[in-house]
């Protein structure tokens, strides 16, 4: 057995030999997601400026439609000028829109606002590939997946924090949540070119000793013809629509039953701390797993505790044992999964990350619309949907992750 296999996967151990570059990366990431207030508190800010709440909702697409192809211009962009040059590119424009944007929060402003949201789901997005590979880059190949587990960590950390930081300065200005997601974002993208190996990645995937071949078309050829990831991005599609109905749904089962707000936070909080609490050293024991187990049994978890929504009667404690399940379901396939396109090959890899992203993005775009018409329609049977969709996406993950694959290379 190698030395790198022999080598100790606990949560401990995989902290202390965790490369510096990454603790810089994973810091960045908490630090920007610290001002990550646009698809929380655009909605509210909108209406207080004037706008309606049908407004507000086109303003939310248009900013999820720049998520989504921000996903795929970050994957792309990794291959052209490097993962920091890509974070660093993202970080520093997404800065300049959002600085922007209260200048046309305005009503006579609202096609300026409309494009301003899309350039700022673009720009904010397309850091994720280039963060991902730097993470699968950087990291032992054992300890990925614990390391795509603390990516996941630094990102709920910062979204336990960011409202806390928004109440404060709501109280101050409004306009100051999107200066300080700018600010954010600056400091995020000068770590990124101070702190970040410069590493370039090659383009083309190529057997040793062939010619170059065709470049960016072949890439995406080569991803488009690899059925078995397309199932698992199916798998990805339906889990994250599953996911948003925790923050769409479950709210408005939670109001239409007669609880009060206090409920929701508390299911809100509940689930942050065992997620922050618990991740890692999960993780720890998932990592021993085959990743097509972890992905299928975690996804059908998930589905698992959407489902018992809809048996908790109304009761307090069944919602909040619900998401408990719920959580534990993310916690065993969410690493798995995020870490899974990083095992592609280099010369394709970025390609793969950016498909996962933006089928991820795409996911948490049609979630909300998916979860209130299945709301209006169906009421509380929206969870025994859901449950048949985690089902489903558990399959797809076996299916997707199962079969040992051939190195991808261009024919």
């Amino acid at each position: 057995m190698t030395e790198t296999i022999d080598k100790p996967t606990g949560v401990l151990a995989v902290l202390r030999r965790t490369p510096t570059p990454v603790r810089y990366l994973l810091a960045g990431v908490l630090v920007n997601q610290l001002g990550a207030f646009v698809q929380t508190f655009m909605v509210l800010y909108l209406t207080v400026r004037g706008f309606s709440a049908g407004q507000a909702g086109v303003v939310i697409a248009a900013y999820s439609i720049g998520s989504v192809l921000g996903g795929l211009a970050g994957g792309e962009l990794v291959h052209r000028v490097g993962p920091r040059a890509t974070i660093t590119t993202a970080m520093l424009g997404s800065a300049v829109v959002l600085a922007l944007v209260p200048l046309f929060s305005r009503p006579g402003l609202f096609g300026l606002l409309l494009v301003g949201l899309l350039l700022a789901g673009l720009a904010t997005q397309s850091y994720r590939p280039a963060a991902a590979v730097l993470l699968s880059e950087l990291m032992p190949a054992p300890d990925r997946v614990m390391a795509f587990s603390m990516m996941r960590i630094a990102l709920n950390l910062g979204a336990a924090l960011s409202p806390l930081l928004a109440a404060a300065l709501i109280l101050i200005d409004w306009d100051l949540l999107l200066w300080f997601d700018a600010v954010t974002a600056v400091v995020y993208g000068l770590m990124a070119f101070r702190l970040l190996p410069a590493l370039r990645i090659e383009r083309d995937p190529v057997e040793p000793g062939e010619p170059r071949p065709g470049g960016t078309r072949t890439a995406y050829g080569t991803l488009l013809r690899d059925g078995r990831f397309w199932f698992f991005l199916a798998s990805v599609l339906l889990g994250s629509i599953i996911y948003v109905q925790y923050t769409v749904a479950l709210p408005l089962k939670i109001s239409a039953e007669g609880h009060s707000t206090g409920l929701y936070s508390a299911v809100l909080v509940t689930a942050s701390v065992v997620l922050i609490v618990c991740e890692l050293k999960i993780t720890a024991y998932v990592t021993r797993w085959p990743g097509y187990v972890a992905a299928t049994a975690g996804t059908a978890l998930m589905g698992l505790g959407v489902a018992g929504f809809g048996i908790s009667g109304g009761s307090a404690v069944a919602l909040v044992a619900c998401t408990i399940v719920f959580v534990f379901g993310i916690m065993v396939n969410g690493p798995t999964m995020f870490a899974y396109p990083s095992t592609f090959p280099t010369a394709v890899k970025a390609r793969y990350i950016s498909a996962h992203q933006a089928t991820f993005g795409l996911g948490m775009a049609l979630g909300p619309l998916f979860g209130v018409a299945a709301w209006v329609t169906l009421g509380n049977g929206v969870w025994w949907l859901c449950g048949v969709l985690g089902g489903v996406a558990a399959l797809c993950a076996f299916l997707g992750m199962t079969a040992s694959r051939t190195r991808v290379v261009t024919a």
